[in-house]
């Protein structure tokens, strides 16, 4: 699976921005799909992931603002973020897994988010 990620850029505070993850591949639909983020000097963390059933996982720093969605005729997945705040500034990674496997193992590039206070 390859993964491109996009939509990125300058925003507000209480802005809202809608990262979308492009996936190539037959058995999107199957995959178990992911955003993460990692801002600068700190490590990688887990946002939100959406099964293929649409059973979804936010961070609790993101509920209530943060909503994952996919369409797997379209082999993409979304991330609408409202109410940004400046902590949200990061770059934003999509991943894939496929299960059993427990781990993300299909990474796309990251895509930059910049929330001005």
């Amino acid at each position: 699976v390859q993964l491109q990620a996009s939509g990125g850029g300058l925003v507000q505070s209480g802005g809202s921005l809608r990262l979308s993850c492009a996936a190539s591949g037959r058995t999107f639909s199957s995959y178990i799909m992911g955003w993460f983020r990692q801002a600068p000097g700190k490590e990688r963390e887990s946002v939100a992931a959406i099964s293929w059933s649409g059973g979804t996982y936010y961070a609790d720093s993101v509920k209530g603002r943060f909503t994952i969605s996919r369409d797997n005729a379209k082999n993409t997945v979304y991330l609408q973020m409202n109410s940004l705040k400046p902590e949200d500034t990061s770059v934003y990674y999509c991943a894939a897994r496929s299960p059993p496997v427990a781990a993300f193992d299909y990474w796309g590039q990251g895509t930059e988010v910049t929330v001005s206070s």
